[in-house]
């Protein structure tokens, strides 16, 4: 039986972040389905030195750089959609017509497994809450619909327990801690809301590989330790959307565990 998995996220890189690691344990499972798609090819983003990159050939670079992540991963989308809105400015965009142009692609492919950024975003970037929002809304309407598929809705979510023991790192390291209010800012939510752990620790080397390929955003992790990458590239976490889940049930340690 397919295994159906559409991960709805913003910019490149957005998905290596969130997901890769999920991909790379299942890359040789003949019934994935994997189906990605990009709001935006991320063109207001950063330009790291030494990349090459200029301001105008941003956006194109990057999807470029995307591509050569799943390849690095060792397992490409199936369906791989970029929707071209602008960077930035998602939330300037008919909220409706995004709605509409995400749930064209689920109905086609009436995906089991949806991924997406929660209320927060993740680090409270608009263009990330606005397709959470989007692709949330997109999900619902399907389900309603009584569609095959769309069995559980994930967001994309970091332990705050993660995110402390970062925090602790940086302030050990004589760095000023991150600061969830403030935006790029990385968010956490309570462990207990938290549905799916996925442990990606086998799958690290193949997760690093791939954020590598984003050379115009990256430049932090190539000093990282291997302590470093293995805490904050070792798991994936998620908050399920949908089913309702009750307190106490069990956490997943796979995202299609559990879904039928």
């Amino acid at each position: 039986m397919t295994k159906g998995l559409a991960v709805v996220v913003a910019h490149p890189d957005d998905d290596t972040f969130g997901c890769a690691g999920t991909v790379a344990l299942h890359r040789d499972d003949p019934d994935l389905r994997f189906v990605l798609i990009h709001a935006t090819a991320g063109e207001a983003g950063e330009i790291a030195e030494g990349s090459g990159a200029t301001r105008e050939r941003l956006g194109e670079i990057r999807r470029e750089e995307d591509r050569r992540s799943w390849i690095a991963l060792g397992r490409e989308p199936d369906r791989h959609e970029w929707l071209g809105y602008p960077d930035g400015g998602l939330g300037n965009v008919s909220f409706d017509e995004v709605v509409d142009r995400i749930a064209t692609i689920f109905r086609e492919d009436r995906p089991d497994v949806v991924i997406t950024f929660g209320p927060d975003g993740v680090t409270g970037h608009v263009d990330h809450v606005t397709v959470g929002k989007a692709a949330t809304e997109a999900f619902h309407r399907c389900r309603a619909e009584g569609l095959a598929g769309f069995q559980r809705l994930l967001h994309q979510s970091i332990k705050q327990s993660v995110l402390d023991a970062w925090n602790e790192r940086l302030v050990a390291d004589g760095k000023e801690p991150m600061d969830p209010t403030k935006m790029f800012n990385p968010r956490g939510v309570p462990d207990d809301t938290i549905g799916v752990d996925v442990d990606c620790s086998s799958v690290v080397d193949r997760k690093r590989a791939a954020l590598l390929e984003h050379r115009t955003q990256l430049t932090d992790i190539q000093g990282w330790s291997e302590d470093e990458q293995r805490a904050v590239l070792g798991s994936e976490h998620h908050v399920v959307a949908w089913p309702p889940r009750a307190p106490g049930d069990p956490v997943l340690t796979d995202v299609f565990g559990g879904s039928g």
